[in-house]
């Protein structure tokens, strides 16, 4: 087990991707941030599946760090993530009147400077929170919160990890993209089998790949590699569980600009192709919000509301966007964007994305390694490198 500073909650994470402005609960019901400015700053917990959002500030008896971590849980408590003297603090806030309880959980202690320790994104159901804490050579994996007594660790995984997406509704597979010799490929680490790890991304030997988000409904994962161009990472996407390659569409290539996609429309169960994915978009010109579908071949781009907490958002199932914002006039509020619907294929034409396509882009492996008896997601395989797949 690594020896556990700390990541900073906001900024840039490890693949030099922009952080979200707050956290939202898997199911969209509430997001949480650390509000305020310089040496005033406060936890506030935000309820979003009533009529109106609304904000409820949650101070302690004295500011918090800048790079204080706080994560929504699915009852509506708010965990929080202090750092004090190589030891890492976890705590559930709540209202009580005018003031903020506190429900102590314990501490994972860290005083080696070396290892970094940060949330990991809120798990499906709400009932649980988990870090990660990233040493020289390992990484660790840990229940802080909804565990019997205190932090619990859970797994070591070898190598330096980063990111970190769930893969299915049970918060049981977590992907992570580890660095082993100077690479970066996403792993699956199985929580429920004393964190068995096994490979997800292997697009090519010498490429780096990372997941950037998943829907466990549809099994749509968007990914960041750069095996199409060494050096020079691109969004593609592939299908959870599914043998065809990992697609690089042109579209998404946008010059002089970062790209982060941030959220995937839900309920397009067995319609992969069909999902809205969100993507923040920077440029010289600003910040500003992108909708792109596999199936389609284009980017929609559209303005973000003013005050956006940038990077964070969520869809419904209908396909609408909702992105939260705070001004001065607003200081809780949640914008809804509806992008261009899906324009299907004209009779006769074939339509842009078929589901499978007709012959194989790629030859398959000769052998592969026999299926666990679990569940598990299938290895995606090389994209094709040959000839660029533009949709």
């Amino acid at each position: 087990m690594t020896a556990c500073a700390i990541e900073p909650s906001a900024g840039h994470g490890n693949d030099g991707t922009p952080r979200a402005g707050c956290a939202i609960t898997a199911d969209g019901a509430y997001a949480a941030r650390l509000a305020g400015r310089g040496e005033a700053r406060y936890p506030e917990r935000w309820t979003l599946d009533g009529p109106e959002p609304y904000a409820v500030p949650l101070p302690g008896n004295q500011p918090e760090e800048a790079d204080t971590e706080v994560q929504p849980m699915g009852d509506g408590r708010v965990l929080i993530h202090r750092r004090a003297a190589g030891r890492h603090i976890f705590t559930l806030l709540y209202p009580t009147g005018p003031g903020t309880g506190e429900l102590p959980l314990g501490a994972v202690e860290c005083p080696d400077g070396g290892t970094r320790l940060r949330l990991l994104p809120p798990a499906p159901g709400g009932e649980r929170a988990y870090a990660v804490a990233v040493g020289p050579r390992s990484t660790d994996v840990w229940l802080v919160a909804g565990g019997g007594s205190g932090p619990e660790h859970l797994a070591e995984v070898p190598g330096r990890c980063s990111g970190g997406v769930w893969l299915d509704r049970t918060a049981r597979l977590l992907a992570l993209d580890r660095e082993v010799g100077g690479r970066t490929k996403t792993v699956v680490v199985d929580l429920e089998r004393g964190g068995e790890v096994s490979p997800l991304l292997q697009i090519a030997a010498g490429s780096d790949d990372r997941l950037l988000l998943a829907d466990p409904e549809s099994g749509l994962l968007v990914i960041r590699s750069d095996a199409p161009s060494p050096g020079e990472g691109q969004l593609g996407w592939g299908v959870l569980g599914s043998t065809l390659p990992v697609r690089f569409p042109e579209c998404l290539r946008l010059p002089d600009r970062v790209v982060t996609p941030f959220a995937i429309q839900p309920g397009q169960t067995l319609t992969p192709e069909r999902c809205a994915v969100a993507l923040r978009v920077e440029g010289a010109l600003g910040r500003w919000v992108g909708v792109w579908r596999p199936a389609e071949r284009q980017v929609h781009h559209l303005p973000a509301p003013d005050g956006w907490l940038a990077g964070a958002g969520l869809w419904t199932p209908q396909g609408v966007l909702r992105l939260p914002y705070a001004t001065a006039e607003t200081p809780c509020g949640v914008a809804a964007l509806t992008p261009p619907p899906l324009v299907e294929a004209a009779p006769g034409q074939e339509p842009r994305e078929p589901r499978e396509p007709r012959e194989p882009l790629v030859e398959q492996p000769a052998s592969e390694p026999p299926p666990p008896a679990a569940p598990r997601p299938v290895p995606l395989q090389q994209a094709p490198l040959g000839r660029r797949v533009t949709n």
